[in-house]
């Protein structure tokens, strides 16, 4: 399992630009089974994803062509969480 960091870079007025093809990516990442969970960084920081189904390889090259990393409005981190226990309604997380 891994959250993806989307923090905006010194490009972010860029956004606009690139928002359609960016939201396409999230749409996407969701319908092949990889993303479970993305919304924004508060106040205003960029974005973040939750993501399952995929090695780290994988979701490295994922995110490496989401048209926001592409074009510089953000800078991608990706925290690797190996999940050991959880809510019952997460459990599908555990295997």
């Amino acid at each position: 399992m891994f959250v993806v960091l989307l923090r905006f870079s010194d490009n972010k007025f860029r956004a606009g630009e690139f928002m359609d093809g960016h939201n396409q990516w999230i749409k996407q990442g969701f319908e092949e089974g990889v993303f479970l969970l993305a919304g924004s960084l508060q106040p205003n920081l960029g974005g973040s994803v939750i993501a399952h189904n995929t090695s780290r390889h994988e979701l490295q090259e994922r995110v490496n062509n989401d048209p926001f990393v592409v074009e510089n409005v953000v800078y991608a981190e990706i925290l690797d969480i190996d999940p050991k226990k959880s809510d019952k309604r997460l459990e599908f997380l555990l295997n």
